[in-house]
């Protein structure tokens, strides 16, 4: 039984509703490509039906459900998962929700743009190129969540992706988009001093190896900020190699 016992429990608020009808590919793949497999990862569904401020809003009451429900797991992390959840939340909605779930449950919460501002941070950078795949409108609202976390978003791609569409792409149309747009995004920015690919519909961890050898810059998706933040960084595992200049940085 000792070899089952997890050294840490790693919560996830996943932003998605599950649909009837549609498979639904392992939450936990991209994740366990960088993560010793004695690190459990814990989810709770939160349920937006699309990437829109309304759908959004109709969603975030279930917030608390799912941070209960990840208490009662004893998890020892959560991240409130999904860059449109934060990004149409806004920096100061999002900063309080977690600040008010750790004073309830004392539990620590993240989100994946407070892990990108924290890496980008503790690297000492402030120009950042974003492979966005999304419309003006909500390229608008991730710009304004960085530049409240005192950087300067000198460049971000669009595909005009909402959540239906992005919902509706193989792996494989994901993985070739998220290549395409992390590259796009430095080839944009001469000036940028890390290229940051979000979104985890497309399972962009395999951009950052790519675009660091290609560009010579600091690469990092959601997954490898969060994992960096929340088990590199405390020293919870070992820096992982072979995946970006981010994750082989430890304390």
């Amino acid at each position: 039984m000792e070899r089952l016992i997890p050294k840490f429990r790693f919560g996830h608020i996943d932003p998605a509703a599950v649909e009837a009808r549609r498979a639904r590919r392992g939450p936990g793949y991209e994740f366990y490509q960088i993560v010793p497999t004695n690190i459990m990862l814990v989810t709770a569904v939160l349920g937006i039906k699309d990437f829109t401020r309304e759908a959004v809003e109709a969603a975030i009451p279930n917030y608390w459900n799912c941070v209960e429900a990840l208490a009662e797991e004893k998890v020892d992390v959560f991240v409130l998962g999904g860059t449109p959840v934060s990004a149409q939340l806004g920096r100061p909605r999002v900063v309080r929700l977690l600040r008010e779930a750790e004073d309830k449950t004392g539990i620590r919460g993240d989100a994946p743009l407070e892990a990108a501002i924290a890496a980008m941070q503790y690297l000492g950078l402030k120009k950042i190129a974003v492979g966005g795949r999304w419309t003006d409108e909500f390229n608008q609202a991730v710009v304004r969540y960085l530049e409240e976390g005192g950087l300067n978003v000198v460049a971000i791609t669009k595909r005009g992706q909402w959540g239906k569409e992005a919902f509706a792409m193989s792996f494989e149309e994901g993985l070739k988009l998220a290549l395409e747009v992390g590259r796009e995004a430095a080839r944009l920015a001469a000036d940028a001093e890390a290229i940051f690919v979000p979104g985890g519909a497309t399972m962009s961890l395999h951009v950052i190896p790519a675009i660091e050898e290609e560009f010579g810059k600091p690469t990092f998706t959601r997954t490898s900020a969060e994992v960096w933040r929340n088990l590199v960084n405390p020293g919870i595992i070992p820096p992982v190699t072979g995946w970006g200049k981010l994750l082989a940085t430890g304390k």
